[in-house]
This record gives C-alpha cells, sequence and structure tokens, in this order.
C-alpha cells in the first residue's frame, strides 16, 4: 500500500458495502486524502499533509511514490521549491554530469527542454510518459519539489546525494503567481490575495520557510550528501557555481577542463539568453489536466534576481522578508 500513516488509517481492512474484497490503494490512498484539512484560494484547492499544502493529484502521487521509488546510492536528487530555479538546474547538472558524453556544438539541450532530460519522482515530467524508475541506468539524475521529510527513508539510509536551490522569496512568490495565472485556464489571482497567503505559508508545497529550512539543516548535518545552493549566488558567479556542482556530484573539473573554458562553455550553453532562443523551449507543451495547459516557453520567465520589485511594494517586501526571517530564526539560514 502506498505510504499512509498508521494512525490516519485503520490498519483492519476496507471492504466495499456491497462487495467482500480489499478495495484497491488507490481508493484508500483518495479515501484518507479527503479526511485532510482543505483550502481554497490558488488556482485549485490544497490540502494540508504533515503541515505542508499540496493539490490533490500531487499529494496522491507523493504517497504513492513512496512505493515506486526505490533510491540507489548513487541516485541524484535535484530538489527545489517551485519557482526556484529548477529548469535551470536541471539543465547545469544534466550538461555537467554527460558533459563525457555529448559535445556543446551538438548537444540534447539544444533539441530537447531541459523539463524532458530530467525526470520528476513525483510529476510526470512535461513531454514524458510514466516513468519506471527502475528501468532507469544508474547513476539516475532525478528532480523533486517534495520536502526532504516526505522522501522515501532509503533516500537518507542509501547515501542519495541531493542538490537543493533555493530563490529569494519574493521573487519565488511572484514567478508562483505568474505560473498559476499562465497555466490554469481561467485564474486571474491578485498579487495581493497570493501575497497574503504565501504569508501565511498557505500555497503549494508550502510554508516556503519550512520547505527550505529542513533542506538546511539536513545540509548542515550530512554535507556530503546534501549541497544547499541559492539561486541568487549562482546567479552572480556561475562559473564558480558550475565548479561547485560537478564537485559534489563526483565529476569534478579537471585540469584541462578547466584551462579549456568547459565551465564558461556549461554557463553558456544553459543560460535563459541560450535557453530561451531555442525552438523547443518557445513552442509546443502539454496537457496537463484539471484545466492546465503547460506551454513549454512557461517555464522562462525572466530569470533576473530582484524583479519582485516590479509586481509588489516596498513595504510588502519588508514583511514577507521580516516573517521569513522570524520564521527562520535561530538555524542560520538567511535571504
Amino acid at each position: 500500500m502506498a505510504h499512509v500513516p498508521s494512525d490516519s488509517v485503520q490498519e483492519s481492512v476496507t471492504k466495499s458495502p456491497s462487495e467482500d474484497h480489499v478495495l484497491p490503494k488507490e481508493t484508500q490512498l483518495k479515501d484518507f486524502i479527503s479526511t485532510l484539512p482543505a483550502r481554497e484560494g490558488w488556482s485549485t484547492p490544497l490540502i494540508q499533509y504533515k503541515k505542508y499544502w499540496f493539490r490533490r493529484q500531487m499529494l496522491e502521487k507523493i504517497l504513492l511514490v513512496q512505493d515506486t521509488y526505490k533510491p540507489r546510492t548513487d541516485d541524484i536528487i535535484l530538489a527545489t521549491q517551485p519557482k526556484c530555479g529548477t529548469t535551470w538546474l536541471k539543465a547545469l547538472a544534466f550538461t555537467i554530469t554527460n558533459r563525457s558524453r555529448y559535445s556543446f556544438a551538438d548537444h540534447p539541450l539544444l533539441t530537447l527542454h531541459p523539463q524532458h532530460v530530467v525526470p520528476f519522482i513525483e510529476i510526470r515530467s512535461l513531454g514524458m510518459d510514466h516513468i519506471e524508475f527502475e528501468t532507469l541506468p544508474s547513476p539516475r539524475l532525478l528532480a523533486t519539489h517534495m520536502p526532504i521529510s516526505m522522501l522515501p527513508s532509503d533516500t537518507r539510509s542509501r547515501g542519495c546525494r541531493i542538490v537543493y536551490l533555493c530563490q529569494d522569496p519574493k521573487d519565488t512568490l511572484v514567478s508562483r503567481l505568474h505560473f498559476e495565472n499562465k497555466v490554469v485556464k481561467g485564474c486571474n489571482l491578485p498579487m495581493d490575495n497570493a501575497f497574503s497567503m504565501f504569508c501565511e505559508g498557505f500555497s503549494p508545497y508550502g510554508p516556503f520557510w519550512d520547505h527550505c529550512r529542513e533542506y538546511w539543516e539536513d545540509s548542515l548535518a550530512r554535507p556530503n550528501n546534501v549541497l544547499f545552493m541559492k539561486y541568487e549566488e549562482i546567479m552572480s558567479d556561475p562559473v564558480q557555481g558550475v565548479r561547485e556542482l560537478a564537485k559534489f556530484l563526483g565529476v569534478p573539473l579537471t585540469e584541462e577542463e578547466e584551462s579549456s573554458g568547459v565551465a564558461e562553455e556549461v554557463v553558456k550553453l544553459c543560460s535563459f539568453e541560450t535557453l530561451t532562443s531555442l525552438q523547443v523551449n518557445q513552442v509546443g507543451g502539454v496537457d496537463a489536466g484539471n484545466k492546465a495547459y503547460l506551454d513549454n516557453s512557461v517555464f522562462f520567465r525572466k530569470g533576473k534576481v530582484g524583479d519582485w520589485t516590479n509586481h509588489m511594494s516596498q513595504e510588502m517586501g519588508e514583511k514577507l522578508d521580516s516573517i521569513v526571517q522570524l520564521k527562520l530564526q535561530g538555524c542560520g539560514l538567511v535571504f
């Protein structure tokens, strides 16, 4: 059965009122989720589970993946909250780990969307059908938006390497709102509403601060297994960011690669300017169901640090900063 807390679901066999047989585990899962707190406000209602908020379909997949994803010791997991540079991190990590296989002149990212090349653990990735994780060759490069506490327990015991990328919460909120209004038909959520909910910790995969804090504290406890990175820091020195990623992922740049400018080539290929100029990232998309259509282009907005100033007041920015600072007090993480 999917991972469902025993204190929330009866251990006895669930039977249909009219038939004497065990219900499918998916039905049990739906029944369990229907008992959880739900709240309107975003484009679709969110369900609260273990203090985090999820869309119903996403929570179902998160709980089911406890059984379907079996971590391997050499798995690499790229973890982010939504709208914190996920697409960029996928491009960078894929290019770094596969640089001995592909030339920059004839690279998969020139014809494939970054979301194509690194599948999500719990999400049907853009343009991909169902992923059979066991059929993927090692080392597997995977992605997730799950809090670290919701990854299968074997992820820690097997020593999987995790790269966590976070972004300033103000820019994260702006990107979240833009994405929400862009992909969900009929959604026109105003900034004031989104801001208020975000400040309460009510947003998809939120609270923002708890998500960040979990990965931050694990990176301090297990620095060889969890690398915590900030979008703004990589943006300020992307070449150094590539070096840091390559070293952590076990494929450090050689002296020859350093002298021949490989890090700079990785940065150029994965840059916002290069990726957004490619046809594959401009046209097409996938129907995600539930009134949502994901254009390939929706995963690229501006790629700018500090764009929040164009969408919310200074007062709002200061209020959100103070809330996040208070929530992260004592752990050493600051934005």
